[in-house]
């Protein structure tokens, strides 16, 4: 079967590799008819991401049909259409009881602390091989596969697999109250679904920091009021628009790839502090690809986060950041009394949720898709993404399986 592989930092392949086989009782092997890409697959390209086993197929969104079922697989059957959710759970540990699917005790191989298992990610996390592929494992298969009612379609079901549920996870942890402020740093796919997932949980204003304009396009149709950072300082701005409290909730969906702003006062204000990003990525990230655009600041964010949240206010930490990153404002965070929240999303929690929304046609999600590529041009489709060229913001892949029928076309931006 084809699938993208990752050979190293930089590198990554469509190539054929074996069908995956069920391995456990509790498995099932689903043919995928629709994958992602996802911002976190380029942490893991462009090295900022580290642990990646050479090898390992990327990729942690998908929607398919099932093709096999181990014999502990009580409630799915052969030939039903399936979401993955992208975090790996068992269901029966207390964590998993408890919501939080993302701390399984029972998934991840390396042992009960090693933190989130994942499709398509570094050592860490299995590693277990990932969705952008014609076939997947999908170990725990009767918890990790939700079953997509006939209304929904593959372009709506997608973005729950992931990106959505991410988002709306972002703004759940931010405890926000009706009528509150809310800021949101980042403006990609997960930002704007975190824009829209604040809006429904009763966020009175949402606040939206980006540089690039047609994300920040993106922002303000969904209502958000935007700032540039490249034009305007994120942290002057907020204050201002708040009359000084600053907002009682802020989301980070931005993480380890925050990028320095290149223009504009926030650009000189944080001149002297080049050197000290500079050293952070080096011990972030000792390996990098020139040919990938990885961030140049680290921490930028977190600190921005901390500076405009009001005092006894909550920050909502979804970006992702590897075990390597050692730098936060704590001194301030402290000082101010925040609640600070944080974590991978617990995809099995939302995904029930966001699927009554969906067919109840409270959203539509596949709004937020702006590409759809067939599966053969993944890399090409990689390189786009990761250049964040003008239109690209999410990119759906179809066409899995070599002679199905696939959907190149762009969709509308």
């Amino acid at each position: 079967m084809r699938a993208v592989v990752f050979h190293r930092v930089g590198d990554i392949r469509l190539e054929n590799v074996p069908e995956p086989k069920i391995q456990e009782p509790t498995d099932a092997i689903v043919r995928l008819i629709a994958s992602a890409i996802c911002g976190t697959d380029l942490h893991m390209v462009r090295g900022t991401l580290p642990g990646m086993e050479p090898g390992t197929i990327l990729g942690h969104e998908g929607v398919g049909i099932i093709e096999d079922v181990g014999k502990e697989v009580r409630n799915l059957k052969v030939g039903e259409r399936v979401v993955i959710p992208s975090t790996i759970a068992c269901g029966y540990c207390s964590y998993c009881r408890a919501g939080y699917y993302a701390q399984c005790d029972n998934a991840n191989p390396n042992g009960k602390n090693a933190g989130t298992a994942f499709y398509g990610g570094p050592r860490m996390s299995g590693p277990f091989n990932g969705l952008q592929a014609e076939y997947a494992r999908i170990p725990f298969a009767n918890i990790g596969l939700v079953k997509v009612p006939e209304s929904v379609t593959n372009d709506q079901a997608i973005t729950i697999s992931d990106i959505f549920p991410t988002g709306y996870f972002g703004a759940d942890i931010a405890d926000i109250e009706p009528g509150d402020v809310v800021v949101v740093f980042g403006c990609g796919p997960v930002g704007l679904f975190t824009i829209l997932s604040a809006q429904l949980q009763g966020a009175g204003r949402v606040i939206a920091v980006d540089h690039i304009p047609d994300r920040l396009d993106r922002a303000r149709e969904l209502g958000a009021e935007t700032i540039d950072f490249n034009r305007e300082d994120p942290v002057d701005v907020i204050l201002e628009l708040t009359g000084g409290i600053g907002a009682d909730c802020v989301i980070d969906v931005v993480g380890v790839d925050a990028e320095m702003p290149k223009s504009g006062p926030a650009a000189e204000k944080l001149k002297e502090q080049k050197e000290e990003y500079i050293k952070e990525v080096q011990q972030i990230a000792p390996e990098r690809s020139d040919k990938w655009v990885a961030g140049d600041a680290p921490s930028l964010v977190l600190s921005w986060a901390v500076q405009v949240v009001e005092k006894a206010g909550t920050l909502s930490i979804i970006g992702v950041y590897p075990q390597t990153v050692r730098n936060f404002p704590i001194g301030l965070s402290m000082n101010k009394n925040l609640s600070i929240r944080s974590g991978n999303c617990n995809h099995r929690k939302y995904i029930p949720t966001l699927l009554d929304l969906v067919e109840s046609g409270v959203v539509d999600p596949s709004k937020f898709l702006t590409n759809k590529e067939a599966f053969g041009s993944v890399i090409d489709a990689y390189k786009a993404f990761d250049e964040r060229r003008p239109g690209w913001i999410k990119v759906e892949l179809t066409g899995m399986k070599e002679g199905e029928e696939a959907a190149p076309e762009e969709l509308a931006a």
